[in-house]
């Protein structure tokens, strides 16, 4: 999934790391012959990549950021109750991630660009990416809720 570049800081060994419009950070060095990014070195450099993208594999791999809170969570939804607009494909806004909590049943959850389709429990909740399509469909009697998270401290 590629990912915009919004800022750079450097880590506690004073390597550059980018941080990314989803919240996760990637090291970005000047490293030939395996990397080349000259860019890295100087502050006109890093500058002149505020925009351009990376691929974020973390992304790809469902991985909430470290450093995301949970801020508030919906209600509890049923086989019975859960809204239309869940059942077909949505996302979350910028860099808001969620978790969805199965308390009782199954449900499935489907994010179709990375081929995924799996059944959600109690025992394995689901990580939502931001900017990314996905949908949900109850496999039963099911009660769930999703929690959403966002950078509270960085």
């Amino acid at each position: 999934m590629q990912r915009s570049i919004v800022d750079f800081v450097q880590d506690e060994v004073f390597d550059w790391v980018a941080l990314l419009d989803c919240g996760h950070r990637q090291h970005v060095r000047h490293n030939p012959p395996l990397v080349f990014r000259p860019w890295v070195l100087s502050e006109e450099g890093r500058t002149s990549q505020i925009g351009a993208h990376l691929q974020c594999l973390r992304c790809e791999r469902f991985e909430l950021p470290e450093h995301y809170k949970p801020y508030r969570a919906s209600p509890v939804f049923t086989e019975d109750s859960v809204p239309a607009a869940l059942r077909k494909d949505h996302s979350t806004r910028g860099s808001v991630w969620g978790r969805i909590h199965v308390l009782e049943g199954r449900l499935r959850y489907v994010v179709d660009i990375w081929s995924t389709d799996v059944t959600l429990t109690p025992e394995a909740p689901g990580i939502v990416v931001p900017d990314v399509l996905h949908r949900v469909e109850p496999m039963g009697p099911v009660r769930f809720f999703v929690e959403f998270y966002a950078a509270l401290d960085t």
